[in-house]
């Protein structure tokens, strides 16, 4: 790719903040690009934020509400709109978004891309309708997040899909995305996650004593879920260490502080970090719902999981692949939690087993992966 400083027409990545994954991928994405191409203009782009008030409050906050108070619901659309044909859930969904797209749209176009790349489907959706309408002519590419590919990510026109796994290439086909347009390289993490190869350093850098097991709990970017049964279930566990990342859950960070009172000796409660992969590299497990890219980087860092309370819908199926990996068990509640560790902790053969199903499902390269294909892609075009 070629480099001519402030003038020269940047690779838009463009994402949307509906979930914490999304943007997580596409600064993935950001970095390796960087590392691949110095002097290349990139910038990143959160299409909701170009959007109205509104629209970003009904999107981003929506969705939060359908996954804490109608979780069936959720699974129910999501598997309506993952179907060939557009169905009444798809032409109420367009209809409200095609009313907001025009400010967005307005908003890529003044980046002036030579490229784009999405770590969404809104932003590819929005995307091909311009390309199509003559309204921006520059390539693209879509980057899923999810191990299962969901139809909404299909976009046209669109000359790159990466997916996820080969389960999510199949259904890349299913949805007539030839095999030349795609590539499987996994969901893109930071390249700081990686296995260590001195665990006990780790966990004195971060205050936590070496020689006793650490259960990490991920309460997810919002904190849904029957966090705190689960957090009261592991503190239980007297023989382990409890690291819980809250996020910018600020609230549900100062409950759990509170029911850790008398504990603090052999229990962290950390909010927004940027720490992550050290702590995974610390753990000895962790307890997580299945979002994408969350367990993108525990499998990059070879940690076993307990998965929890899966979202219907993508996230059911990303637990299903973890399962099926050997890399996860679950617990169908949040009081099991507890004693599935235990069981875990008390196996380390077992341990042992799913941490090399971790290594084995990991692709801890697959943003350098997409960045070295994204500039192929510009090379390969004419802007």
């Amino acid at each position: 790719m070629s480099t001519n400083g402030a003038t020269e027409r940047p690779i838009l990545i463009l994402s949307a903040s509906a979930g914490a994954g999304h943007m997580m991928a596409a600064r993935a994405i950001e970095q390796a690009l960087r590392a691949a191409a110095p002097g290349v203009s990139i910038e990143v782009l959160d299409v909701l934020s170009a959007a109205s008030g509104a629209f970003r409050r009904m999107y981003a906050g929506g969705y939060l509400s359908l996954v804490r108070r109608a979780p069936v619901l959720m699974g129910v659309l999501y598997e309506r709109m993952d179907q060939p044909v557009p169905n009444i859930a798809d032409r109420a969904r367009l209809l409200i978004q095609n009313a907001h797209a025009p400010r967005i749209a307005r908003c890529i176009r003044a980046h002036r891309p030579r490229a784009i790349v999405n770590t969404h489907f809104l932003s590819a959706e929005i995307v091909s309708q311009m390309r199509r309408s003559g309204a921006l002519n520059c390539p693209q590419a879509t980057v899923t997040t999810d191990f299962e590919t969901h139809r909404l990510w299909v976009q046209e026109p669109t000359e790159r899909y990466f997916a996820a796994s080969e389960q999510g290439r199949v259904l890349l086909r299913r949805w007539g995305v030839d095999d030349l347009r795609i590539r499987v390289t996994g969901i893109p993490v930071m390249d700081a996650f990686r296995p260590t190869a001195n665990q006990s350093a780790v966990r004195t850098e971060l205050g936590l004593d070496p020689a006793r097991p650490v259960v990490l709990l991920l309460c997810g970017g919002f904190g849904v879920g029957p966090v705190a049964l689960a957090f009261q279930e592991i503190l239980a566990l007297l023989d382990t260490q409890l690291v819980a990342v809250c996020g910018r859950n600020e609230a549900l960070r100062e409950r759990l502080a509170l029911m850790s009172k008398g504990a603090e000796s052999r229990c962290k409660v950390v909010g927004f970090t940027n720490e992550m992969h050290r702590y995974m590299q610390a753990a000895d497990v962790a307890v997580t719902k299945p979002g994408g890219l969350t367990s993108s980087e525990a499998l990059a860092c070879g940690l076993p999981m307990v998965v929890v309370n899966p979202i219907p819908g993508q996230e059911s199926r990303n637990s299903d692949f973890l399962l099926e990996s050997g890399a996860a068990i679950k617990a169908n509640d949040a009081c099991l939690v507890g004693p599935r560790i235990r069981s875990l902790l008390s196996s380390p053969t077992r341990l042992a087993a799913m941490r090399d199903a971790a290594l084995r499902e990991a692709r801890p390269d697959a943003a350098r992966q997409i960045a070295e294909a994204v500039g192929e892609m510009c090379g390969a075009s004419a802007v």
